[in-house]
């Protein structure tokens, strides 16, 4: 292996980017470029930096028949992470996660099921059922709406202030003590088939929840009755996604202390670049949410933005993510 590709090799073992390389040597990311292409060499002061950076002997990144399996570094480098997870840390992260699941869950749920009441009961006084006004419906179905939705952001803010103590361990590297590792295998090897249980009916339930609506559009029900199962739609999609967040929100407290999957230590650089973006999606969606249902007052039609929006999420977030992937590489 040749010098280019040892210096590439050691930048992405320590999880750098060209960039942030070039900042730690005070040089510009197109000499790092140039390096790891072969384009040029670094001088001797150069690699004697790059040594002590990496953590490497200086005949390592010189002598091409030496591979990383021919030295070991006993220097403590600069990327290494000094914060150490204990096991007792461990398992109170994992039993606060296990506790703030169901409390996510039921506060996503109430988002998604508090625009039921205003189509419900705009539907019966569109078809004149039940003697239900077209004020009386919109004003209790709006409360309704809002108050599920402030219920439900109270229940996320008390939730995430009680897990600010511990949201390092999501955003930032870390080594764990003696035993931890095995113990959060071990837990989650045992929760596997919960979390796929319960993923799997989630989504049988979404997916079934358009059934009974399409069956209804079919035999040309009455508005009124259409209002209903759309209702009934809303309530089974709740359900699903709830089952959904729960064993997902589990699942990914192993993966965070054993820093794998989406808490990777790549994934986790990456991540710090979206957070921003994905914040400005999702307030120009509920921008777009409040003007145009102010706009026509079709409150009973406009909630449809969100699962829409939900749907162009993970494209949206593909997409951040292939340009925030080409710029770290």
């Amino acid at each position: 292996m040749i010098l280019a590709d040892k210096i590439t090799e050691e930048r992405k073992r320590n999880g750098w980017s060209q960039e942030e390389l070039a900042e730690k040597l005070g040089i510009s990311r197109q000499a790092v470029s140039k390096w790891e292409s072969a384009g040029s060499i670094p001088d001797l002061q150069r690699i004697i930096q790059l040594s002590e950076l990496f953590g490497v002997s200086t005949d390592y990144l010189l002598k091409d028949e030496m591979d990383s399996s021919s030295y070991i570094s006993t220097e403590v480098t600069e990327s290494e992470p000094v914060y150490r997870v204990s096991i007792e840390e461990a398992n109170l992260f994992l039993d606060t996660k296990r506790k703030a699941a169901p409390i996510i869950a039921n506060a996503t749920s109430m988002c998604i099921i508090s625009p039921a009441l205003l189509v419900l009961l705009g539907g019966m006084a569109d078809s004149h059922v039940g003697h239900v006004s077209e004020d009386l419906a919109a004003g209790t179905g709006l409360v309704f709406l809002f108050g599920m939705i402030a219920a439900a952001v109270f229940l996320f803010i008390t939730c995430g202030m009680r897990e600010s103590h511990m949201e390092h361990l999501e955003k930032e590297n870390f080594e764990t003590e003696y035993g931890v590792s095995g113990m959060v295998k071990e837990k989650r090897s045992a929760y596997e088939v919960i979390f796929s249980r319960g993923i799997a009916v989630g989504t049988v339930l979404c997916i079934l929840a358009v059934v009974p609506l399409l069956l209804v559009g079919i035999m040309e029900a009455p508005d009124y009755v259409c209002c209903i199962f759309t209702a009934l739609l809303l309530l089974l999609i709740a359900v699903g996604v709830n089952m959904m967040i729960r064993v997902s929100i589990i699942k990914s407290s192993y993966d965070t202390l054993l820093q794998e999957g989406e808490f990777s230590k790549s994934e986790k650089r990456v991540k710090r670049k979206l957070n921003a973006l994905h914040g400005a999606y999702w307030c120009l969606v509920t921008a777009i949410y409040l003007g145009w249902s102010f706009w026509t007052m079709r409150w009973h039609f406009t909630w449809i933005i969100w699962p829409v929006a939900g749907v162009l999420f993970a494209a949206v977030s593909a997409i951040m993510r292939l340009v925030v992937g080409a710029e770290e590489n």
